[in-house]
C-alpha cells in the first residue's frame, strides 16, 4: 500500500479518508494472530489538557476498542496522570507491572526521568512502546517523529513568503517536555539558517488555545513589529486572538491543524486572502503504538525505532481538511493493522 505517500501528503491523504481518518472498520481477526487474544495492552499517559491529547485518547480508545470486540487483544485500557509529573507516571508506570499488562505503551513525560520504571517493566517481561514523548531505555521500542524538522520548516516556510525577514513571537508548548525541546532546537536552528528572522518574543502556550492567548497577551505590549508567529500546535488560533485584542496588525502565524485554527484560517483566506501553513503530528499516532505493541505480543520484529512523517496542510488543502476535521478537533490519521504492518516493514 502507498502509505508513506498517503500520510505526507494531507490533500491526498484527505481524498482517500473521507472522514479524515485511515481507518479501519472491522479488523479481520485472521489478520493478527490469536497468540494475542489473550494479551492485556495499556496507555501510559502523562498529559490530557489540551484537543491533541484529547483526540489521541478518542482514536485510541475508537481504534482498541474494536481491537478488543474482534478478540485480538484482551484488553486495551487508557490512563493518564492529573499532573504532567515524571513522578506520577512513573509511579503509574509500576502499578501497571503489577496489574498485570503484557504491553505498555507510553507518552512519556521525559524522555530519561522515567527510565528506571520502564527497565522495572522490561524485567518483569513487558513490552514497552512508546510515541509523541519516547524514552531512551534501550530495551523500549519509539515511534517518533521529527519534530525538530517539524520547528525548522516553519522557518524555511517564512523565508519564502517574508524573503526579507523581520521579528518573530515564538510560542512553545509545554516546558519540560521532549516535544517541546526538540521543536525549539528546530526552529532556532531555522533561525540561524535564515538569519534575516529574530524572535523578539517567546512564551509557553502549553499546546492549548486558551494559554497561548494569555501568554501572547502579555507580551505584545512589550513586543516591536512582528512579522510572524512560529508555533507548535494548539496555540494559533489564541495568537491571532490576542493580536486581535491588542489592536496589532495579524502577522503570519503558522497554524498546528486544530480545527479552530483551520477554520480562522478559511476565514481570513476567504476576506482577504491570508496565507499560511499548517503542521503536526497526528493524534492518532497512539494507534499506530498499539498495534506496534501488538505485532511485538505477536512475536514478530520490529526495529526499536520507527519513524513517522508529521501532517503538513497546505494551503490548497485547506479546504479540505477543515470538512474532515472534526469540530473541536484536530486533523488526523487513524492506523489500522495494515498500515502498522507497512511502517514496520519500512514501506
Amino acid at each position: 500500500m502507498q502509505f508513506k505517500k498517503t500520510l505526507i501528503s494531507c490533500a491526498a491523504m484527505a481524498m482517500v479518508l473521507g472522514t479524515g481518518v485511515f481507518a479501519a472498520g472491522t479488523i479481520d481477526i485472521q489478520s493478527a494472530s490469536a497468540d494475542t487474544s489473550a494479551k492485556k495492552i495499556a496507555l501510559s499517559n502523562n498529559y490530557a489538557g489540551n484537543s491533541w491529547r484529547q483526540a489521541m485518547l478518542k482514536s485510541w480508545e475508537k481504534v482498541t476498542g474494536q481491537a478488543v470486540s474482534d478478540g485480538i487483544v484482551a484488553e486495551a485500557s487508557a490512563f493518564t496522570t492529573s499532573e504532567n509529573q515524571v513522578t506520577e507516571q512513573a509511579a503509574q508506570i509500576q502499578n501497571l507491572i503489577l496489574q498485570g499488562y503484557d504491553a505498555i505503551v507510553v507518552n512519556a513525560a521525559s524522555p530519561d526521568a522515567l527510565n528506571g520504571a520502564v527497565k522495572q517493566a522490561c524485567d518483569a517481561g513487558i513490552v514497552v512502546v512508546s510515541f509523541d514523548g519516547i524514552v531512551t531505555e534501550p530495551c523500549a521500542w519509539r515511534i517518533a517523529v521529527d519534530f525538530k524538522q517539524m520547528g525548522a520548516i516553519q522557518l524555511d516556510y517564512l523565508a519564502g513568503r517574508i524573503p526579507d525577514g523581520g521579528n518573530l513571537l515564538e510560542i512553545r508548548g509545554l516546558a519540560g517536555v521532549f516535544v517541546d525541546d526538540e521543536i525549539h532546537a528546530g526552529i532556532e536552528e531555522g533561525v540561524a539558517k535564515h538569519s534575516q528572522f529574530k524572535i523578539v518574543g517567546s512564551v509557553h502556550g502549553d499546546w492549548a488555545q486558551e494559554v497561548a492567548q494569555k501568554a501572547v497577551a502579555g507580551i505584545l505590549p512589550s513586543l516591536p513589529e512582528v512579522k510572524a508567529v512560529v508555533t507548535q500546535g494548539g496555540d494559533g488560533y489564541g495568537a491571532a486572538q490576542a493580536f486581535k485584542a491588542a489592536g496589532r496588525p495579524t502577522p503570519l502565524i503558522i497554524m498546528g491543524n486544530r480545527q479552530d485554527e483551520l477554520a480562522w484560517w478559511k476565514e481570513q483566506k476567504d476576506a482577504n486572502g491570508y496565507e499560511t501553513m499548517s503542521v503536526s503530528i497526528a493524534p492518532g499516532v497512539s494507534t499506530l503504538a498499539f498495534w506496534v505493541a501488538q505485532q511485538i505480543l505477536d512475536g514478530q520484529e520490529v526495529p526499536k525505532d520507527l519513524v513517522v512523517p508529521f501532517l503538513q496542510i497546505n494551503q490548497a488543502d485547506l479546504e479540505t481538511s477543515l470538512e474532515t476535521t472534526e469540530k473541536g478537533g484536530v486533523a488526523n490519521v487513524e492506523y489500522s493493522l495494515d498500515d502498522a504492518k507497512a511502517v514496520i516493514a519500512g514501506e
